[in-house]
Order: structure tokens, then sequence, then C-alpha cells
């Protein structure tokens, strides 16, 4: 691909030949968080602009703050892979990709520099104001495509990012004993927590059976909404949590 003039006046431009048309000419509604999970920033940067990785994203966040554009916003980078969101199965076509460099659960789960966040936080407002992208869409790898991905992680800091005005959140309800429900349950307080997971986006089939995909999709709420513990029970932190985003949501406040 030949060079384009970057959507983000700050970031420089390398350009990936991964991308195509979005389908249905849509405009991106989602903004969607990567972790790179390689070594160095400098492979997964490359990596992500040959032609026979069939991967790219629109932008990539070095750990000195520094941005880099791969793809024009208005074209479909390749970042998202089978996934899924409010129904929709095409999140490439709805959505810009952001690749944050960090060697992830591979690496060890290694902080994200201060730099690198605020450069994040700065690139999502810039983006979420051009497309007038609502806060409850900006979301990880892991929301859209529960147990296949992971990233970016539980220590990714999306309370931070929410007090700077990026992505939707409330405080995590504390971790404490009583009731809890897990694989294997069935009956009506498992189907309403699968519609509870529903309503807020994730693919969650309403069965009333606790399967281990409804684990997986637990594990990735936790993950971005309650990360203190990721282990796919149901218990009340993990509840109630969701219970009071789903009531902070414009649509059901």
């Amino acid at each position: 691909m030949t060079a384009f003039t970057a959507d983000y006046r700050k970031a420089s431009v390398k350009p990936s030949p991964n991308h195509g048309e979005r389908a249905g000419g849509r405009k991106p509604d989602i903004i969607l968080l990567h972790y790179t999970g390689m070594s160095t920033p400098e492979s997964a940067l490359d990596w992500l602009c040959r032609e026979e990785s069939q991967v790219s994203s629109h932008y990539f966040v070095h750990e000195n703050g520094d941005v880099v554009q791969m793809v024009p916003e208005t074209r479909r980078a390749w970042h998202a892979g089978k996934s899924g969101w409010h129904g929709q199965d095409d999140v490439n076509s709805a959505s810009i990709g952001i690749e944050i460099a960090n060697a992830g659960h591979p690496g060890g789960l290694p902080e994200f520099p201060k730099e690198q966040i605020a450069a994040v936080i700065e690139l999502c407002r810039d983006c979420g104001e051009r497309w007038s992208i609502l806060p409850e869409r900006v979301l990880g790898h892991s929301d859209v495509a529960p147990v296949r991905k992971v990233d970016p992680g539980e220590r990714f800091p999306w309370g931070e990012l929410h007090k700077a005005g990026v992505g939707h959140w409330v405080e995590p309800a504390p971790i404490t004993g009583g009731r809890f429900f897990q694989r294997g349950d069935r009956g009506q307080p498992i189907e309403a927590l699968q519609s509870m997971l529903s309503l807020y986006g994730y693919g969650t089939e309403i069965t009333g059976e606790f399967s281990d995909k409804m684990a997986g999709e637990l594990e990735a709420f936790q993950r971005h909404f309650r990360p203190e513990r990721v282990d796919g029970i149901a218990d009340f932190s993990t509840i109630d949590t969701l219970h009071r985003l789903l009531g902070a949501l414009p649509r059901y406040s």
C-alpha cells in the first residue's frame, strides 16, 4: 500500500497492505484495544505490516507513547478475527483497531507504562470524537472474542481510561462470600444472568445452563470490569458490577 495522510495528527505512518473495504460502507462505531503479545514492539509492528501475516490494525502505540498508523480509518483493518458484539459478527467493519505494545500473558503481564496509557487515552478520545463513538463501545479484544482472546488483559487500566473520558466503567463491587453460580448450574437465575450479559453486548446464548462458553464470557467480563479475580464464576461482585454497568447505560437509565 502506498503512503497516506494520518487521520490522527500525532501519528507517523507505516502502511500495512492488510486491509479492505468496510462492509456496506460502514462507519466505525467501536474502538477495539489489543496488546501485541510479542516479545518486542519492533517485531510486532513488522508483523502487522507484512502481507503474509494477514493481520493489521489501524494504530500501534509504542511503550514511550509514540503512535503509528498503518491503515486509514475509512478502511477495514484485519485485527478482530472471528468475533461479535451485540449480534454483529463483522467487528472489523465496525471498528478502529489499536494495538498496544505489550508482551501480555506470554510475557508475564507487564505493566503498561504511563506514557503509553496517556497516548492511548488521547488517541481514543480523538477517534471517539471524530466518529461519535459511544463510551460503551470502547472494548477489548477479549470482549468480542471470549475464550479465543484474552487481550488487552486484566492489567490494562480501564478505570484510568474512564476517568479521562474514555470507555464505560463502574467501580467493581468488592469480592465477598455468599452465593455464586458456576459451570453445570441450571435454572432461572442462570437465564437472568445470561440475559444481562447479552444485553450488555456479549454473545451469550440464553439457555438457562451455565456452560463452558458462558464461563469464558464471564472471564472476559471480569478481565475488563472486575479484574481482581478472573475465574469465570458468577459471584456477587461480578453480578453486581454487571447490573450497575447496565444501569449506567443511557438506554437503561
